[in-house]
């Protein structure tokens, strides 16, 4: 293959796109830890000194809004003296109503009229993608990686005290150069991030670049010709909600692969499990990884489909593009053997009706691997159910899988 650039970006906690989905995937936590059976559908609007949420939320519990926004906004770190935007002083608007009925009994595992089943169906329709390789330790994409490790450092620095002037709201933005389909340079990396009015653009630009950049960027990637783009515009003292408004599903993107795989287009945060376009899209990057954990392909694309209140997917679809050590078929095969793509069964397998989405909010839904959809706990089983489909048991893919180690995404 030529030699090609790919860009990913990454955004930091307090993006106000991302504050809007921290608040969406707090109120859900403070749901579920009530009651896990909570339907939750809350997306939320940040600008200025106000909070605007809205939805549809069907819970036994009383959710206090305001002090789980507020608490959301102060782990954030919104709590500046001159922040516009002040955890102890924003304005809460709200409008929720419970989930409508007529969806209700199409999740719910019943009987209703006109439904084909009284199975739990899937919360809407739609399409999901899940994607993973073997570029990287984690079996993700090299650009999101590192972009997502230098928004992650400017927060432990910030948190930790380390760098007074640094503020919540940053970007950043990788170019992976690639030479026969794997990465071997880094041409640029962007880093605008927040600050203070008392720092100079001379310090930040040195600070970001020794202290950030080459403490998480691995050195054999950093090249002569690499090159720096700090703060640009020279000046990023108004951000956060002051500067932009934040709403909640507007970072997908960086939420899944950095575009470097396909999107089916739903919004994670803000919503329970039974919403397929959050558990489904869990759920094919869980098969994904192990499948090229289990070394049957370098890279693997899965895309699933539903029908609301069906609890069936319309279709899977597995792509290997030509890295694959068995037929596309074959591996879907196996996959359909070791998985359950119902809801219900994507919750069970999962254990997804714990509070544990906070977590996945920042820095990727795919990149901690504590996470349930992280392990790769099916590997033997794919590859036994392939070898038994594809000849017996005859063929073993580690004996003919060409071993490329992945890169390891900081620079320690």
């Amino acid at each position: 293959m030529p030699r090609y650039v790919f860009s990913s970006e990454s955004v930091g906690e307090g993006h106000p796109d991302k504050v809007a989905d921290y608040i969406s995937d707090a109120i859900l936590d403070a749901c579920l830890e009530e009651d896990p059976s909570s339907r939750v559908a809350c997306e939320t609007l940040v600008k200025s000194n106000c909070v605007f949420l809205a939805g549809e939320i069907t819970c036994r519990a009383h959710i206090d809004f305001d002090f789980v926004i507020r608490e959301a906004v102060k782990t954030i770190g919104y709590t500046y003296d001159q922040d516009m935007f002040h955890a102890d002083t924003l304005f809460v608007h709200w409008a929720i109503t419970r989930q409508s009925p007529d969806i209700a009994q199409g999740v719910d595992a019943r009987a209703a009229d006109g439904k084909k089943t009284a199975e739990q169906g899937a919360g809407d329709q739609g399409i999901m993608f899940g994607y993973a390789c073997d570029h990287t330790e984690e079996l993700m994409p090299l650009p999101i990686m590192l972009a997502h490790k230098l928004n992650e450092a400017l927060a432990t620095k910030r948190k930790a005290g380390e760098c007074t002037w640094l503020r919540p709201d940053s970007k950043t933005q990788v170019a992976v150069a690639y030479e026969n389909g794997r990465p071997v340079a880094v041409d640029n990396i962007v880093i605008s991030t927040q600050h203070a009015s008392t720092i100079d653009h001379a310090a930040i630009e040195r600070f970001c670049i020794e202290e950030i950049i080459r403490k998480e960027v691995p050195a054999h990637l950093l090249k002569d010709h690499t090159e720096f783009f700090i703060n640009p515009t020279g000046k990023f003292v108004v951000g956060g909600p002051e500067g932009d408004a934040g709403v909640t599903g507007r970072k997908i993107i960086v939420d899944t692969y950095g575009g470097w795989a396909r999107h089916g287009g739903g919004a994670f945060s803000g919503k329970d499990p039974s919403k397929v376009d959050r558990s489904a899209a869990y759920m094919c990057r869980w098969v994904a990884k192990n499948i090229v954990a289990a070394k049957l392909a370098h890279q693997v694309e899965l895309q699933v489909a539903y029908a609301i209140g069906h609890p069936n997917p319309t279709s899977i679809y597995v792509n290997t593009f030509g890295t694959g050590y068995y037929s596309d078929d074959e591996i879907a095969q196996a996959v359909q053997a070791v998985f359950s793509f119902k809801p219900a069964d994507i919750i069970r397998q999962l254990d997804l009706l714990k509070p544990i989405y906070r977590r996945t909010t920042n820095y990727g839904h795919f990149t901690k691997q504590d996470l349930p959809w992280e392990q790769t706990t099916r590997t033997e089983a794919l590859q036994e159910a392939i070898d038994t489909i594809a000849n017996g048991g005859a063929l073993n893919p580690a004996t003919r899988f060409m071993e490329v180690a992945p890169l390891k995404t900081t620079a320690n």
